[in-house]
């Protein structure tokens, strides 16, 4: 259990807050590149750490990322012009540039040097693997931009969503990392072997290594003739990498990568940027392969409302069949990432985890929150914390594969668990 003070130290995300200001520190996704797909088009809203901003793509094809209202009389700036390189606010024709510099003032005398001393809220744009990533900290420690290997992987290689989850950034990020409850909550069918294998395999043995970058955790699942080794990579701040649905490697094939970064709307909202790649430069990801994946998520594009919100959500109890339940599957609910927000979103917006009884195989949670805690100390005393260098992270890869019984997951799948893009 955390004390409440740690916990609300871990779930406050705004500006100034211990969490927000770790959050500053890395790049972040902001938006993903589709949406903004020409030159000159349509600003995008964005609410990013409990700040409203704006993004557009200029003239030039270089993505801005400004603040939400006008600094001349708090106009909204997504009803703005998007021209000439620059957003042009419609109320009084003030434009500003991608550095936030204003650039116009059609309002004041030519000859009024005041569009010098004003500016508007801007933060700095990077893009790559299908999204655009800002970076809000004190512009004197900006890190190089990211380098996970999903960045590097071809286009015709990779896929890139999004999703709204209504719950604080934490318990959404609690549940990516929780290797035990897929033993439970997507069990499919009362007589389903995929998963439970035996009352041994519901208690997998968690082994957590600490990195420069956050560390590696392993699910190990004893069943009667094999281990089941469940390798993920957590790189902080709310970045995690798992083997794709269907365990590609359990059964011989070249397997899809798969991961979240969960980036906070504010204390109470998450956006998931949900990516998956395969890493084999003879083996694109198609879309309808990434397509068919986000639809066993429950994540497809026929199950997003659009404001990228599930339709099946608490509104209507995500669409549970109790009847399904007793007979289907574990939770008479459809959808893999579904289930997962049922219950995230179900423990309301924070949750108190003063009231938690934690158990041997949620280390990986507890060593998390530990490495977080420890991180936010260290951003107030002036240091860096782990995964700042992108270097520590970029060879990293995650792996899901079944071993004999007496072999060293570390000997075996060595060679799987690095980048090779």
């Amino acid at each position: 259990m955390l004390t409440p003070q740690d916990n609300e130290r871990l779930t406050r995300v705004g500006a100034g807050t211990p969490m927000g200001n770790l959050y500053r520190r890395y790049w972040l996704p902001a938006a993903i590149s589709s949406a903004l797909p020409e030159n000159d088009g349509a600003p995008l809203r964005v609410r990013l750490l409990g700040e409203d901003l704006i993004a557009f793509r200029d003239s030039n094809g270089d993505v801005g990322l400004v603040g939400a209202f006008c600094p001349h009389r708090r106009a909204p700036m997504f009803f703005g012009r998007n021209e000439e390189c620059g957003l042009r606010c419609v109320y009084h024709g003030w434009k500003f540039d991608r550095a936030g510099e204003c650039v116009d003032m059609p309002s004041e005398p030519p000859d009024s040097l005041f569009k010098t001393k004003v500016r508007i809220e801007s933060y700095p744009v990077w893009e790559g693997g299908g999204i655009v990533w800002t970076y809000m900290g004190p512009p004197e420690l900006q890190p190089a931009p990211p380098d996970f290997e999903f960045v590097r992987a071809p286009a015709t290689h990779a896929y890139v969503t999004r999703t709204v989850e209504d719950c604080n950034y934490l318990q959404a990020l609690e549940g990516g990392l929780d290797s035990t409850h897929i033993s439970f909550l997507h069990k499919q069918n009362a007589g389903d072997v995929t998963y439970l294998h035996d009352y041994e395999s519901t208690v997998p043995r968690i082994d957590v290594e600490v990195t420069d970058y956050g560390y590696m955790y392993i699910g190990i699942r004893h069943l009667p003739e094999s281990q089941w080794v469940r390798g993920y990579q957590y790189v902080m701040p709310a970045v995690q990498m798992r083997d794709g649905f269907g365990g590609g490697n359990r059964r011989g094939e070249t397997p899809k990568i798969s991961g979240h970064y969960w980036v906070p709307i504010d204390d109470a909202a998450t956006m998931v940027y949900n990516f998956r790649y395969s890493y084999d430069p003879a083996d694109p990801l198609t879309l309808d392969d990434a397509v068919a994946y986000e639809t066993i998520a429950g994540r497809g594009p026929g199950d997003l409302l659009p404001d990228f919100r599930l339709k099946k959500n608490r509104t209507n109890d995500y669409g549970i069949d109790r009847a399904l339940q007793k007979t289907g599957n574990f939770t008479g609910i459809v959808g893999v990432n579904t289930q997962d927000y049922a219950l995230q979103e179900g423990m309301g917006p924070i949750v108190d985890r003063s009231q938690e009884h934690l158990g041997t195989t949620d280390r990986a949670i507890i060593v998390m929150r530990q490495l977080l805690l420890e991180a936010t100390y260290a951003v107030e005393r002036g240091e860096a914390p782990r995964g700042i260098d992108p270097s520590t992270y970029r060879s990293v890869r995650s792996f899901d594969r079944n071993i004999p019984r007496e072999s060293s997951w570390q000997t075996t799948i060595a060679a799987e668990a690095t980048a090779r893009y």
